[in-house]
């Protein structure tokens, strides 16, 4: 009867195979040894009944074995040169079964001494059944019944009978022992392997869960912060204007109301899809950016949007559209709250394997080699949100600015994944 063992993804399986195939060889060899030793034993001495009688016996009972079930599993060794299955507790209908065939076939030896040869399969039953010493001890009971038994059956003293058994008997210990060990330490390298992919696959949902959680917080920095920002500096602006210049006012605060209005259509598809609005009002890329460039066009501060449409230039996933769409957005948040300046321009071309999309501004500029500037304010994503998106989809990033000479801000991401380049500084 087979023990059994630990299972784990992708191990299971080929072990019941062998344990399964290790199982049935030994007993066909069981039972054809049991035949031959019968069809010897008839053709010299006759149908004697009490031989026949308990060599189907010792054949029922041998058979029942396995509908007793598998042994109690005891759990993976505790490292990988420990004992296998040190504490091996068999149920008592298991010692019941075992010592019942162990009688009938002493018995079965005492009168057919050609049946000693039963022993060798009988072996392995032991060892599968009782735990180490007690199996140990077994076996150096059926090793010296055997030798009694052939040195009983011979005309004279042979010496190839008293080792003989022995030397059979310490192969099949050394065999089955090294076979043990050799399943015990597979155990535990897939029961550590089963752990180790649990712990990675934890570790892949907590990275996934930041990551979201990061993508989410530029999400909705790109999107809703950036509508409340300009809704908040428009009605700061309607309130100073209120009593010198009414009209001024209004116009502020309708501009506030439109804001609000694409802030709600942005929400509403952040809930829904996480896409951005511009882009699902239809025309592509081109049409969304055209879009933005007219809404941050004010009376302080123009913004022109130009489009190389290349002949035969292939369409942009869905998600560079959605990143470059983004990208712009927050660069365009960036002039309007840190640059001061009156012009800025959007281009978006397209060079071979690559889209480009250029933010450029006349603003106050800042220093690309200080640790922060206008376009790495401490309340806010700024660049590193745009270098995070960039990095997303395979693209390089160029930022070009020094005091007084504003802003020019380049995104190339190319068509193919495998020509994208690092980050330029």
């Amino acid at each position: 009867m087979a023990r059994s063992r630990p299972s784990a993804p992708g191990g299971a399986p080929a072990a019941g195979r062998d344990r399964r195939w290790l199982a049935l060889v030994i007993h066909l060899t069981f039972f054809l040894l049991l035949g031959a030793a019968l069809v010897r034993y008839v053709q010299r001495h006759g149908a004697a009944l009490p031989v026949l009688a308990l060599a189907g016996a010792l054949a029922l009972l041998y058979g029942f074995g396995p509908a007793l079930g598998r042994l109690p599993a005891t759990g993976p060794p505790a490292a990988v040169g420990a004992p296998p299955d040190a504490v091996r507790r068999p149920s008592a209908r298991h010692l019941l079964w075992l010592g019942v065939l162990v009688v009938v076939w002493a018995a079965l030896v005492a009168l057919a001494p050609s049946f000693s040869w039963c022993a060798v399969p009988l072996f392995y039953t032991a060892l599968r059944t009782l735990p180490p010493p007690a199996a140990y001890g077994l076996v150096a009971f059926f090793t010296g019944f055997v030798v009694l038994a052939q040195l009983r059956l011979a005309a004279r003293f042979d010496l190839d009978l008293v080792v003989g058994p022995p030397a059979v008997a310490a192969l099949a210990l050394a065999v089955f022992t090294s076979m043990d060990r050799q399943s015990a330490r597979q155990a535990v390298l897939i029961h550590d392997l089963a752990r180790t992919h649990r712990e990675l696959a934890a570790t892949e949902r907590r990275a996934g869960t930041l990551a979201e959680r990061q993508r989410l917080a530029v999400e909705i920095h790109d999107s809703l912060a950036q509508g409340l920002s300009s809704q908040q500096m428009l009605l700061q602006a309607a309130d100073r204007l209120w009593d010198a210049d009414p009209r001024q006012a209004r116009a502020h605060v309708r501009a506030a109301t439109s804001i609000a209005e694409r802030s709600l259509a942005e929400a509403r598809r952040f809930v829904h899809d996480l896409a951005p609005a511009d882009l699902a009002e239809g025309g592509g890329l081109e049409a969304a950016l055209q879009r933005l460039a007219s809404r941050e066009s004010t009376a302080e501060r123009s913004v022109h949007c130009r489009v190389d449409d290349a002949v035969g230039a292939p369409a942009l996933p869905g998600h560079v559209q959605s990143a470059l769409l983004r990208i712009a957005q927050g660069a365009l948040a960036n002039v309007r709250e840190h640059s001061g300046a009156s012009r800025a321009a959007l281009t978006l071309s397209h060079l071979g394997d690559q889209v480009r999309l250029d933010i450029a501004d006349n603003g106050r500029g800042f220093d690309t080699a200080a640790s922060h500037g206008p376009w790495q304010h401490a309340r806010g994503h700024g660049l590193p949100a745009i270098r995070a998106r960039v990095r997303q989809v395979g693209g390089a990033l160029t930022v070009e600015s020094a005091p007084g000479d504003g802003t020019v801000v380049s995104v190339s991401v190319p068509l193919h994944p495998a020509s994208a380049k690092a980050d330029t500084p």
